[in-house]
């Protein structure tokens, strides 16, 4: 397995940086990096349940990039090493058409989203959905939590607000609030750009130009 991927260019490494940069606001744990068949998936953590009685849904953000050079790889690791990696690199550009080296964290982490796999193939399209519908519906989800969970309320409670708010579909689909907040948040919401949604057994999955949403429902729920 490699210990290491090529960028095309620093392009490239400056768009990886600010993805990651975005994710670890929300959830500065972990990230998946798998490298196959000359492509980079980098998968995110946004929402995930707190313990086998959370009904709330699991919700990845994944953007994908060209290799320089093939390298195959699957490591769950630091999401803060990782970003520090890329910083430095920037740092160091001469020639920001050269291919960039990123090394990948010695230490691999345990993250309860990584264990699951979103499917390769089999989605299904549905109704698209407006991107400034889902922007109203981040925002209004945003200051409802900020507004029912007062400083210092216990980890439950905060958590079992989120899940209610989180989970609740966007009027007019069955895509949980909490897709909605992982495309604003990720910065994947394009103006006057529909984000598509499609769906495989329990998965559903949003698409933008920007990047794609995966939302995994529990199997309860179903």
């Amino acid at each position: 397995m490699s210990t290491d991927f090529a960028l095309p260019d620093s392009l490239s490494l400056d768009d990886l940086h600010t993805f990651l940069a975005r994710a670890s606001a929300v959830d500065d744990g972990a990230v998946r990096l798998i490298g196959t068949g000359g492509v980079l998936a980098a998968y995110v953590g946004v929402l995930s349940p707190a313990g086998l009685l959370d009904t709330s849904p699991t919700v990845l953000g994944l953007r994908t990039y060209a290799l320089a050079a093939e390298s195959t790889f699957d490591a769950v690791v630091s999401l803060r090493s990782v970003v520090e990696r890329l910083v430095r690199l920037q740092n160091e550009i001469v020639d920001p058409t050269a291919p960039v080296v990123v090394s990948l964290p010695p230490s691999v982490i345990t993250a309860s989203w990584a264990a699951i796999s979103p499917p390769r193939g089999g989605w299904t399209a549905q109704t698209a959905l407006e991107s400034a519908t889902l922007e109203a519906v981040a925002k209004a989800g945003i200051e409802e939590v900020a507004g029912v969970i007062p400083a210092g309320t216990g980890e439950q409670i905060v958590q079992r607000v989120r899940s209610g708010v989180w989970s609740r579909p966007v009027e007019g689909s069955d895509v949980p609030a909490g897709a909605a907040f992982a495309a604003l948040t990720l910065g994947f919401l394009v103006d006057d750009e529909p984000a598509r949604v499609f769906v495989v057994g329990a998965w559903t999955r949003l698409s933008t130009s920007r990047g794609h949403v995966l939302v995994k429902r529990r199997s309860g729920l179903l």
